[in-house]
């Protein structure tokens, strides 16, 4: 057999990059698309299986230190061989050796997308319309990768099983090895005139909406998983999977805790002392609050099922709103002569240290909690 230099027309000291260049110029004029002669289809062959040695960089050391023409070394002393040799029986190249070439046709990536929503959003859910930018099915050739009107064909150097086997000759005797073929790439097929929309990639990114339902109970880390709704592959290949991120914002009046809501209510003293009803504004509407006589800061008011919706169930959560008692800083003289009364008629005890309650400081770490 030639030279695999010759055959490039290269010399032994030829660089990678000027191998790759004599490959593609003379594959360009040999190519059967464009030659298709017989003597032509020959010559584009033996280019290249050249090509798949030299540029490979332990082929064509084998190949310059005296090995025969398909990189191998052909004395008795071939130890290079042994990796051909344990790729053979330890899986080296098993995909190859199966026989069948590559499908290009492969499984899209998934795609990530942040959600913001606000507090009021996750005590029912809410359904969001959602830009994502990801890789579609091309729709000029609909996944084929090829021109409108054009089909793939069957690889002349590999005819068709997207691998090249070689045999090497070793101390164990002759043993058969398999590579992705260069010239496909292992796929079997050649693309001659690929689809000018997504360049023979099957696929184009773009835009496109997503309809989503957040259920309630969501909170922020949370990632809800729509399998097939992700990147459509390479070669049209299925789609991969979307995975919603949430990100609840913080809300200037209520807080969660597990599935109640939290808020503090700012009673003035004269209703603390005297009792008052007050209504609120909740995240689903109006709420009525029955503050008793007597009532003191720390208290905490519960109003059931007027939380959030858990996410996995249907029995809502509380609101517990804790009472925040506002002592008066300014006074005229008419409104601290009662006050002074009143103390007068009531006797209160001077301030003084009480027993210790730890369901009082259980309260006020509620409250504090939403302050």
């Amino acid at each position: 057999m030639a030279d695999h230099y010759e055959v490039l027309g290269v010399s032994r000291d030829a660089s990678p990059d000027e191998i790759k260049k004599a490959y593609r110029r003379l594959a360009r004029e040999l190519h059967p698309d464009v030659n298709p002669g017989e003597e032509a289809a020959e010559r584009f062959k033996l280019v290249t299986h050249a090509y798949d040695v030299l540029s490979d960089p332990q082929q064509r050391q084998r190949y310059d230190m005296g090995g025969g023409q398909n990189g191998g070394f052909g004395g008795a002393g071939d130890f290079g061989g042994f990796s051909d040799i344990f790729e053979s029986f330890f899986g080296g190249g098993g995909a190859a050796r199966g026989g069948r070439p590559r499908s290009r046709k492969e499984r899209g990536q998934d795609a990530l997308v942040r959600v913001d929503l606000d507090l009021k959003d996750v005590v029912f859910g809410i359904h969001r319309d959602i830009d994502v930018d990801t890789a579609v099915l091309c729709e000029t050739c609909n996944g084929s990768c090829t021109q409108p009107g054009t089909t793939p064909v069957r690889c002349d150097i590999c005819h068709g099983t997207g691998h090249i086997q070689r045999t090497v000759r070793s101390l164990l005797g002759n043993v058969v090895t398999s590579q992705p073929c260069g010239t496909c790439q292992g796929y079997g097929t050649t693309i001659p005139y690929p689809c000018a929309t997504c360049q023979g990639q099957g696929r184009v990114r773009a835009r496109r909406t997503v309809s989503i339902d957040i259920p309630a109970g969501v909170d922020t880390g949370l990632r809800l998983q729509l399998p097939g709704s992700g990147e459509v592959g390479p070669g049209g290949g299925t789609r991969g999977d979307l995975y919603i991120e949430v990100s609840v914002a913080t809300h200037p009046v209520f807080s969660r805790e597990g599935d109640d809501l939290l808020a503090t209510l700012e009673v003035s003293m004269p209703d603390a002392v005297l009792g008052a009803t007050a209504t609120i504004e909740g995240l689903d509407g109006p709420v009525d609050l029955e503050v008793r006589p007597g009532v003191q800061s720390g208290d905490v008011l519960t109003i059931k099922g007027r939380g959030i919706t858990p996410l996995r169930g249907s029995q809502r959560g509380d609101l517990r709103v804790g009472v925040h008692v506002v002592t008066p800083t300014k006074l005229d003289a008419k409104e601290r002569g009662l006050i002074e009364e009143f103390a007068k008629r009531t006797k209160a005890p001077a301030p003084h240290l009480a027993e210790f309650h730890q369901g009082l400081f259980s309260k006020l770490r509620d409250r504090f909690r939403n302050g």
